[in-house]
């Protein structure tokens, strides 16, 4: 036993130190003396890191080796979220030259991606998510990817330009927009991105003025998201392409039908909204309009003499359109066209005489001069196909005509 209580105490701290496995000596004569220098990196060697996780919990940070992949992929992101772009994207090449084959090339690729994007250099950035989006669709990397691209396409489809050869933006880039918003619709079908990119590409093609290309994105979105919350939006802008997508009496009329149909159905399925866009009178401004081109198809055939077939096109107008502005000028031709026609298609025609007579007002004998094309109150529908050039050109959709 130690002949001092100083000495006894200094003995048992030896012993419980060397328990640790730690390097430390002891002077007893000289005072006391320990070195601590095996303990602290055994210390140092059980220190640990922790983050928090998504859901506001501590868990443990794996130790990374410096040498890694990891390690070097996280030096990239480091220097990418500093701001230090171009030495991220240095960073993220070598990783790709140096581990052609390796499970992060995915994650390096979008490095250097967001690196060439933040350097102002987007298309540069989207060969690289083009390589993610079509080799490594599987991966922790793709969505991210594919939201990148579609904030470009967003952007060119709101009118940025491309750069020419790295100096000024001046290569229009809108072909770029909308292959980037069809290919987020294909690549990712269901989504909420794939969603906004198909609202994103019908209103690209509506502030073009592209409306029948208008009118198929928003038909493909209603098909696909009906219960979207851009569905009332959709349905109007796809009602208003129809109606813009109409450019006359002498052109295709398919669109002045498909609006029809899908106002009807608003009628019957949003009421309010219908009375709100004034639906009852677009559909009578739709019903003008299809008159119209009854009447022009009718104008044509009597230009190429053929009266039978113009007779069956007023027919078709005064039973369809009977108070239409159009009817009441096929009404004062009427009785040029039965002087042309055999009488086995006099007997099948309307009465007429009794339109005449009810809608006008006046006889048959007499006959009322036609309404001059340079009249503001005239009903301008024949125009355009005389305007066109030739009696040889055929209303659309009868014999094939203009689109």
């Amino acid at each position: 036993m130690p002949s001092s209580p100083s000495k006894f105490a200094a003995s048992l701290l030896v012993a419980l130190l060397g328990a640790f496995g730690g390097g430390l000596g002891c002077d007893l004569g000289g005072g006391f003396e320990v070195h601590l220098g095996g303990f602290q990196r055994s210390a140092a060697a059980q220190s640990e890191t922790y983050q928090l996780d998504t859901l506001d919990r501590w868990q443990k940070v794996a130790d990374v080796d410096p040498t890694s992949e990891e390690a070097q992929l996280l030096s990239a992101r480091r220097a990418l979220v500093n701001g230090e772009a171009s030495r991220a994207k240095n960073l993220a090449n070598a990783f790709i030259e140096r581990y052609p084959l390796s499970r992060y090339r995915a994650d390096a690729l979008l490095i250097r991606g967001d690196a060439k994007l933040a350097s102002g250099d987007e298309h540069e950035a989207l060969f690289d998510y083009e390589e993610i989006a079509r080799r490594y669709y599987g991966s922790s990397v793709f969505i991210p990817t594919l939201e990148r691209e579609f904030e470009i396409a967003q952007a060119y489809a709101n009118g940025l330009k491309k750069r020419f050869f790295g100096t000024f933006r001046i290569i229009d880039a809108s072909e770029d927009a909308q292959e980037l918003l069809i290919r987020i619709q294909e690549r990712l079908p269901g989504s909420e991105l794939a969603e906004r990119a198909g609202m994103a590409l019908g209103d690209f093609y509506f502030d073009r003025r592209e409306m029948m290309m208008a009118a198929e994105a928003y038909s493909i979105y209603l098909e696909n998201y009906p219960r979207s919350a851009g569905v009332t939006k959709a349905r109007l802008r796809l009602i208003y392409a129809y109606l813009a997508g109409f450019r006359g009496p002498e052109y295709d009329a398919s669109g002045l039908l498909e609006a029809r149909a899908k106002l009807r159905s608003m009628q019957a399925l949003q009421p309010g909204l219908a009375q709100q866009i004034g639906a009852t009178s677009v559909l009578v401004r739709i019903e003008e309009s299809e008159a119209a081109k009854f009447l022009s198809t009718a104008n044509w055939y009597l230009e190429v003499n053929d009266p039978i077939s113009a007779e069956m096109f007023i027919r078709r107008l005064v039973q369809r359109h009977p108070r239409s502005i159009a009817t009441l000028e096929a009404l004062r031709i009427v009785p040029t066209v039965i002087s042309r026609l055999p009488q086995s298609v006099i007997r099948e025609a309307p009465d007429y005489h009794a339109l005449r007579k009810s809608l006008l007002g006046i006889e048959w004998s007499e006959m009322p001069e036609m309404a001059s094309p340079t009249d503001p109150a005239a009903v301008d529908v024949g125009r355009g196909a005389k305007d066109a050039g030739s009696a040889t050109s055929a209303p659309t959709g009868e014999r094939g005509g203009k689109s």
